[in-house]
């Protein structure tokens, strides 16, 4: 029997990292507009302070990472392309980072507890029941009480919203498992988490969630 294709194979994202800080955080149109106020979002929402341990999922090149480092949190990442992690490494090398797949159990260093834990523009990457399972299973890493999972991602309000990006995208559209809110809310709610969304662009939001 031979093994399905992983449609997000870590090889594509290692022949990104050397481009990637060069024209996700310059585009201004899908997928990536609002990038960097996304990030800024999640700072924002994460409310932390200095001295907090701070997990990054899918840190990529370390630029939601390095926000972080800036207000003195104590960093902790992960991503599962080693050459984006040489990239997030040279920004920022007091943190500690990991080779791991957000699929995957977290390894036992990450066992927490976390003050909060955030990623940027990954969980579209997962249908809809994988992201709510991957959330639901951070929740024993975050510290208790007052831990925060702030997740910027590439999202729409509902369905209509991104069927408009698509039609105005074109040939720049790909589909992937984006994020509509007006779905996600209800099932991240209905897993025992409250949750919060927030639009940032067209195609970017932030979602906000607490035990």
């Amino acid at each position: 029997m031979s093994t399905p294709q992983d449609p997000f194979p870590a090889e594509d994202f290692d022949d990104w990292a050397e481009s990637y800080d060069q024209t996700v955080p310059t585009t201004t149109g899908f997928p990536f507009a609002g990038y960097t106020a996304a990030l800024e979002t999640v700072v924002a929402r994460a409310e932390a302070r200095p001295g907090m341990r701070l997990l990054d999922l899918g840190t990529g090149t370390g630029n939601l990472a390095l926000r972080f480092a800036a207000l003195g949190c104590e960093i902790w990442g992960t991503d599962f392309s080693l050459p984006m992690l040489q990239k997030a490494r040279e920004k920022l090398p007091a943190a500690r980072f990991f080779l791991h797949d957000l699929r995957d159990n977290l390894p036992p260093e990450l066992a927490g507890p976390f003050d909060r834990i955030v990623s940027g523009y990954v969980f579209h990457h997962f249908v809809l029941d994988e992201k709510v399972r991957i959330v639901t299973s951070l929740v024993p890493r975050l510290s208790s009480p007052g831990g925060r999972i702030v997740i910027a991602d590439i999202s729409f309000p509902n369905q209509s919203a991104l069927d408009k990006v698509k039609s105005a995208a074109g040939d720049e559209w790909e589909d992937e498992y984006y994020w509509l809110a007006d779905e996600a809310v209800p099932a991240i709610q209905e897993a025992g988490l409250r949750v919060d969304y927030s639009p940032v662009s067209a195609c970017a939001g932030v979602f906000t969630l607490q035990v």
